[in-house]
């Protein structure tokens, strides 16, 4: 028996000895092709030279120096990197070790924000139903997952939510991308009026949304929409793009494609690709400029922030995106991977929905296409998806509760950037066999026949 307290305990797994390109090599020799990036973390895929040797130097050099006496060129030069081409007004990076700390931070920073300006009345927090922030206590109150929450409500902050942007379940027969878009901000001004518009502090979303509902994209013009519904009425914007950032949708920041630039915005997974834990909290001037123009410190703050070993990595993985254009690459292949799953699935009885942007995209598995009626939980057919997936050598990362927290099943894929057209394929098949085989495992399809 393991001594590893590891997150499900009864499962035994396989020992990872060794990773090579976007595959995973386990201690008996099996090949994993890493089609979900471990959790849309891995862009690189696994043991690139580059940001090996990266680490190595700067261990060398200085591993760590605690950020209450120094900073580093490390931290410096990444904060530097992602400034330069950061939506506009994010002019200042504060670093962490993942997504939750990010996630923490911004919402610390936000309420901070306030205080320094004497609004002390803004204290709520807006997020939307089926999100996913992280697993600390802040993030997982603004969280939307009731799955998630439940058994922690009696311990969580107060938090407010409103509708998802989720086109294939939310929007209405009939109803324009720029009509729903402009009913879910609707939804949004009513909730902060029913709050008070000076007790408001945050609204908080992901640009496209991750685990909990399967790289769901917004509508066109949505985030256009909400940021006006938030400047109305003096509520920051806060984007969680720990999963969606960093070049998993072929721009490097989510939001560039959608046109806005939030207040806040939180980055972690891709940004270290997994060769070191780092996150990060990038800060509007106007944030930073009332923190250093008021108190001069902002109340905050964990033992490995701005940690040099981890700057320096996610340095490197950046640089090497950036020289080896591997954002025309997301691009193409997410648009080679979603065609092909729209050709194997077009027609499937149980696929609903394929969607996504870039190298993140999402399955959403349907007990009746035509009336988008989800499979009952109890047949747990994303646990069985995920088991036969494995077993034929491919990591995809699926999930329950997809419609509401408990009812519905998605897959998630983010293969690293670096996947050439014929893995692409491989990874399509490979998932097409396991789709088929969860079916008929569960009983799903014959139940349904």
């Amino acid at each position: 028996m393991s001594t590893v307290f590891h997150r499900m305990p009864k499962q035994a797994l396989p020992v990872a000895v060794a990773g090579d390109g976007i595959e995973i090599i386990d201690s008996a020799g099996k090949r994993y092709i890493d089609a979900s990036g471990g959790a849309a973390v891995s862009c690189l895929g696994h043991s690139n030279a580059r940001v090996i040797e990266a680490i190595a130097r700067q261990a060398r050099q200085l591993p760590y120096a605690h950020t209450s006496f120094f900073t580093t060129d490390a931290a410096e030069q990444l904060a530097d990197h992602l400034t330069a081409a950061a939506p506009d007004g994010l002019d200042h990076v504060y670093f962490v070790s993942g997504g939750s700390e990010a996630i923490e931070a911004a919402l610390k920073l936000a309420r901070q924000y306030f205080v320094e300006k004497g609004e002390l009345r803004r204290r709520h927090f807006i997020a939307r139903r089926q999100s996913y922030h992280g697993n600390t206590l802040g993030a997982l109150a603004i969280g939307g997952n009731a799955w998630r929450r439940e058994p922690f409500l009696p311990i969580l902050i107060e938090s407010h939510h409103v509708s998802p942007c989720y086109a294939y379940r939310g929007r209405l027969d009939g109803e324009t991308d720029e009509q729903y878009a402009q009913r879910l901000a609707d939804e949004l001004e009513q909730k902060i009026l029913e709050l008070g518009a000076d007790t408001v502090a945050a609204f908080v979303a992901e640009t496209v949304v991750g685990a909990t509902a399967g790289a769901v994209p917004p509508v066109r013009d949505y985030f256009r929409k909400i940021r006006a519904v938030c400047d109305r009425y003096g509520v920051l914007l806060i984007l969680d793009e720990i999963m969606s950032g960093m070049g998993r949708t072929g721009f490097l920041y989510a939001c560039d494609e959608d046109g806005v630039a939030p207040d806040l915005l939180t980055i972690a997974k891709g940004l270290g690709a997994g060769y070191q834990p780092i996150g990060a909290t990038l800060v509007s001037r106007r944030i930073y400029d009332a923190i250093t123009g008021g108190s001069g410190h902002f109340q905050h703050g964990h033992t490995y922030i701005g940690h040099a070993t981890a700057c320096a990595a996610a340095l490197e993985v950046q640089r090497v995106i950036a020289e080896e254009k591997l954002l025309d690459n997301v691009l193409a292949r997410g648009e080679q991977l979603r065609a092909r799953l729209r050709e194997r699935y077009g027609e499937h009885p149980h696929v609903g929905d394929v969607r996504g942007r870039g190298l993140f995209v999402g399955v959403e598995l349907v007990r009746d296409r035509a009336t988008r009626t989800p499979f009952d939980p109890a047949l747990k057919l994303h646990a069985a998806i995920r088991r036969e997936a494995f077993a034929r050598g491919l990591m995809v990362y699926p999930m329950g509760g997809t419609v509401d927290g408990k009812n519905g099943d998605h897959v998630l894929l983010a293969p690293p950037f670096i996947c050439t057209a014929r893995d692409i394929d491989t990874i399509v098949e490979r998932l097409a066999d396991a789709i088929d085989g969860a079916l008929a495992a569960t009983g799903a399809s014959r139940a349904t026949a």
